[in-house]
């Protein structure tokens, strides 16, 4: 029986995950080339996200049929069993013989045929419990981190360390959310063709609705983003509404001159461009290069021009594009921000979108979740005090630096600003009240800013409270 090309891509994509701890979002995006169809495209994203997204659950489930736990099994054994587990229990439209036969296949195709007589009969008999509610086979005296881990499908650590912070409702809203397909999220580059897009999308076969966060988001689903012209002529990039958020925070004015410190994937920096017009500039700094050619990709597609303080080949799609009027030049430029800032001139107007654990991102990353460990908060928080300082000290008076992270975790944000701000007279973290200002006029009908920022003048967001990323971010300005 062959394997079906939905399920042959999800089964190497998971394999990559594990084996060799890349990102099932990248993976994907490779993998899903225009000859495959949509329809298999679908199918092996939720495969592959889902899976990463429960896969405590299936383990715990599978573990009760196996006569050794699964983390003992061949690497490629365990992941057909999460496949085919996965279909049973949260795809009803898969038959279950298909999801049974196919993981049986997988492990053929993987060289382990003497694994295959376990996996079929692994799955026949978990089949029969896919109707039980999941609560039926917890051990009542499981310590109630350990009870939501393995419900929700988190690890305990950071179960106990959010039900510490949040109370036990808040959390489980928490993990709740992270266990939820994102909503595609689109920022619109021309706001003006925002209605005209729309109805582009709309033509191409997809469900779109106007952003729930801001007033020039748009939310689309049903179908290929990648695949539509607004998205191929640079009108439209995917990004989520609390990352399109955070570069509104800067107040960026035409004219300005912006530092990107931390600029890949490059939404934020195509965003500041835009703000900056073309009398401003925008010195878009990475550590590594191959992230700063995926950025020239993406600025090329957006039609801003680019500036390279090392050399790059042009594309003749590059040299294709018209520059946008509209938008100010980009330099890119490969640099270590944790070391001093090669910059005389200062900037009026910094982002520091820092490195992180990611937190906030477990519904769209959920790799990320059996990765991360406790003592790299600690180490995210050492990296993120230098990017800071040296960030700050390219601020010129009267200037406004944001301070953002996509983690939720206070270790790396509220502790960084406090341990900066405590040797740097200064700089000062503007009040809620100022930033709510910059941000209202970018609103979705009904939507408070107030409600978008914490008694500690700190903006956030929350996948449960908002549907978006969980992002955090502080504005800091320089005396004048």
């Amino acid at each position: 029986m062959p394997v079906s090309a939905a399920r042959r891509i999800a089964f190497d994509v998971l394999h990559r995950v594990e084996s060799e701890s890349a990102y099932a979002s990248e993976l994907l995006h490779s993998a899903l080339a225009p000859q495959i169809k949509p329809a298999d495209a679908a199918l092996a994203t939720e495969i592959v996200l889902g899976v990463l997204r429960w896969r405590r659950s299936l383990d715990f489930l599978l573990d009760r049929h196996l006569k050794k736990t699964i983390a003992r099994l061949d690497l490629p054994v365990a992941i057909a069993l999460r496949i085919g587990l996965y279909q049973l229990r949260f795809l009803e439209k898969v038959p279950a013989r298909a999801a049974v036969n196919e993981s049986v296949e997988l492990v053929k195709r993987a060289r382990l045929s003497s694994a295959a007589p376990l996996v079929n009969a692994v799955l026949r008999r978990a089949a029969d419990d896919v109707r039980s509610p999941f609560e039926r086979f917890l051990p009542r005296e499981l310590p109630i981190a350990q009870r939501l881990g393995i419900l929700h499908s988190h690890p305990d650590w950071l179960v106990e360390r959010w039900l510490a912070r949040f109370g036990e409702s808040a959390t489980v809203a928490l993990l709740e959310a992270n266990n939820h397909a994102p909503r595609l999220s689109l920022a619109i580059h021309d706001p003006s063709q925002i209605d005209e897009t729309l109805r582009e999308l709309e033509s191409s076969g997809l469900k779109v609705e106007r952003g729930r966060l801001l007033k020039d988001a748009l939310l689309a689903s049903g179908g290929s983003i990648t695949r539509t012209e607004p998205f191929r002529d640079g009108r439209i990039s995917i990004q989520d509404e609390a990352s399109q958020t955070v570069p509104l925070l800067l107040g960026v004015s035409t004219g300005d001159r912006v530092l990107d410190l931390c600029a890949a994937p490059g939404g934020k920096t195509a965003a500041l461009a835009g703000a900056a017009g073309p009398n401003g500039l925008v010195v878009a700094a990475e550590l590594h290069e191959h992230r700063l050619r995926s950025m020239r990709e993406l600025l090329a597609r957006l039609r801003i021009s680019v500036a390279d303080s090392v050399e790059y080949r042009s594309s003749p799609t590059d040299r294709a594009q018209t520059p946008r009027s509209n938008a100010a030049p980009v330099r890119l430029v490969a640099l270590d921000a944790t070391q001093p800032l090669p910059f005389d001139a200062a900037f009026n107007r910094i982002l520091v979108d820092a490195p992180c654990s990611g937190t906030g991102t477990l519904a769209r990353h959920p790799e990320i979740r059996w990765r991360l460990r406790p003592q790299q908060l600690a180490e995210f928080h050492a990296l993120q005090v230098k990017l800071l300082r040296n960030a700050l000290s390219q601020l010129a008076p009267g200037g406004r630096l944001v301070y953002s992270t996509c983690s939720i975790e206070p270790e790396e944000n509220g502790a960084v600003v406090a341990e900066v701000l405590s040797s740097l007279g200064s700089i000062r973290l503007a009040s809620s009240a100022e930033s709510m200002q910059l941000l209202a006029p970018h609103l979705a009908p009904g939507v408070s800013a107030a409600a978008l920022f914490d008694s500690g003048n700190f903006f956030r967001t929350s996948p449960a409270a908002h549907g978006t990323d969980g992002f955090v971010a502080a504005v800091l300005e320089r005396n004048q």
